[in-house]
């Protein structure tokens, strides 16, 4: 079992940052892969972020791409998300999640979730 609980989230206004934590417990977490997913008012759950085990490769969705950044501190069992320039768009619940395929941009590919963390962008 993995446990994953999310911070970092909160309001801010259009064009400013934010820094969502994910952190492990658990199994070894440096065996999977980290993902970052969102799920906007009413609307299905997407993909956003996800990085290889060893933190070696990267993937975006095309909307985040050159303004958000996925990381990992293996030493620390957390996985980061830098987002820049955020936009109204981004306001959704985030969630990270861990599973054993690279590249995974969808959630069934994904073992354990964490609960969540609100991000909120204003106009």
């Amino acid at each position: 079992q993995v446990q994953l609980v999310e911070s970092g989230g909160g309001l801010v206004q259009a064009g400013g940052s934010l820094r969502l934590s994910c952190a492990a417990s658990g199994r070894t977490s440096s065996n999977y892969v980290m993902g970052w997913f969102r799920r906007h008012p009413g609307k299905e759950r997407e993909f956003v972020a996800c990085i290889s085990s060893y933190g070696g490769s990267t993937y975006y969705t095309d909307s985040v791409r050159g303004r958000f950044t996925i990381s990992r501190d293996n030493a620390k069992n957390t996985v980061y998300l830098q987002m820049n320039s955020l936009k109204p768009e981004d306001t959704a619940a985030h969630y990270c999640a861990a599973g054993r395929v690279y590249i995974a941009t969808t959630g069934d590919l994904y073992d354990y979730w964490g609960q969540g963390t609100q991000v909120t962008v204003s106009s």
